[in-house]
């Protein structure tokens, strides 16, 4: 197909349907990603549909599709970079290994069944109240207390008997 432009007396259904594949395959060798390219194409064309008494007149409306698309997919990868740039100037370099003690809880909260291990991280790790955890879970909260109890005499008891094997 000829990149010329249609005639000017061409429908935009006709235009889409004649420029739509060639130019997502540009637009796939230009992002390296299908998806994209089909996104942008098409976002180009809703902004060509937008415009066509303009775009219709244009010696080539193709080519307008074309560069429109190719900028959103710039601006796209822009912005990418630059989210992932953001991401890795706020990511911490380093992480310290993490004490014994927390590998021994850690260890501990795998002995819970996971509504009781569920209910301990979200009060004491993540600072939920007892009503959170309650609406979270979609419980009473006198289960959740019953789920903290139960937590945390298994943890006492795992804890105290490594304690006492490293002692």
């Amino acid at each position: 197909m000829s990149d010329s432009g249609p005639p000017r007396s061409v429908v935009f259904e006709e235009f889409y349907a004649a420029y739509f594949r060639p130019l997502t395959i540009q637009l796939f060798a230009y992002t390296g990603d299908m998806a994209t390219a089909q996104d942008m194409v098409q976002e180009a064309f809703c902004r060509a549909l937008a415009r066509w008494k303009r775009v219709s007149t244009m010696d080539d409306p193709a080519a307008w599709v074309r560069r429109v698309a190719w900028n959103l997919a710039t601006s796209r990868w822009r912005r990418a970079r630059t989210a992932m740039q953001f991401a890795q100037r706020q990511r911490e370099e380093y992480a310290a290994a993490p004490s014994p003690d927390r590998v021994a809880l850690a260890q501990a909260l795998t002995a819970l069944p996971a509504q009781q291990r569920r209910a301990v991280i979200l009060h004491y790790l993540a600072d939920l109240p007892i009503n959170a955890i309650a609406r979270q879970e979609g419980v009473a909260e006198g289960t959740v207390k019953s789920w903290l109890h139960r937590g945390r005499a298994v943890l006492a008891a795992q804890l105290t008997e490594k304690e006492n094997y490293r002692g």
